[in-house]
């Protein structure tokens, strides 16, 4: 079983706080150090079993770690990965949880100092809830982790995440920075955007006719409005082609309604529920 002396991670949200559950439930980690700005969200992390230490001062959390696992929303990033290289061991390892990857990977890799490396990963696993008050051991069980090597990247340095990820659970795959941030576009960005707009054009004197489907649709966007914006103007390009695609699906349903085809309509229709048929429960 993978077992590290001291992780280090910087920004103990939900994802942050979920990874040092599932380390310290699984006891994969002697020592889980929670880094961030706020001292009252990282009381949190430690009340809810999420971390042993917690500070404030970046340098200080991550003076001795072995893993440095950067969870901060995507537009801090790439500062807090070079910050951590110049405190951390030399040759640390240091690791995301980014919903995006082609920006931050182009910008950090094989540039850090004093042996430092980054190997992006984003797990495909979270909620519209914030907070470690809201972290899980189990979030990672059976979900997919992406990693996103370069030329650059160690096979020493993909195992050692690839063995990481596993031991909490996640089922690891592989794809370049690029792919990533492309399928990524189409499979959440614009969904998230998508739910939003549904959510936004409810007229408020409505809001006690809504059921499941309406609650069910929009609750990705309860999602925070900050992280969001960030990480869709991040991909902007993947971004707005998932969106020209959508708008072409909207227009196809549109005219088939204004034109009363009933084939039309029913086969548009039949190949939504296929397609969401085969994504399971």
């Amino acid at each position: 079983m993978w077992h590290c002396k001291t992780v280090a991670i910087v920004g103990v949200g939900l994802i942050g706080g979920s990874i040092g559950m599932a380390l310290r439930q699984r006891g994969l980690a002697d020592v889980v150090v929670g880094i961030g700005r706020n001292s009252a969200s990282l009381r949190t992390a430690r009340r809810v079993g999420a971390v042993t230490t917690t500070t404030v001062d970046l340098a200080k959390g991550v003076a001795n770690a072995d893993i440095i696992v950067v969870c901060t929303p995507v537009h801090r990033i790439v500062d807090r990965v070079r910050e951590a290289a110049k405190h951390c061991p030399e040759g640390a390892l240091i690791t995301d949880a980014g919903s995006t990857k082609q920006a931050i990977v182009e910008a950090l890799d094989g540039a850090l100092p004093r042996g430092c490396r980054f190997l992006g990963s984003h797990p495909l696993a979270g909620s519209e809830k914030t907070g470690a008050m809201h972290a899980r051991a189990d979030l990672f069980e059976g979900r997919i982790v992406v990693l996103t090597p370069t030329k650059n990247t160690q096979a020493k340095d993909y195992d050692e995440l690839e063995s990481f990820w596993s031991a909490l659970g996640s089922v690891v795959i592989q794809m370049s920075p690029e792919d990533h941030d492309l399928a990524l576009a189409v499979t959440s960005h614009v969904p998230h955007l998508l739910a939003a707009a549904m959510a936004a054009c409810l007229p408020e004197h409505w809001f006690r006719l809504t059921g499941t489907g309406v609650l069910d649709t929009t609750r990705i966007a309860a999602g925070d409005p900050d992280l969001w914006t960030h990480i869709v103007l991040q991909n902007r390009d993947n971004v707005l082609a998932g969106l020209s695609r959508f708008e072409r699906e909207v227009a196809a349903l549109r005219a088939a309604i204004e034109n009363r085809d009933e084939d039309r309509l029913r086969e548009l229709l039949a190949l939504a529920k296929k397609n969401r048929d085969a994504l399971g429960s």
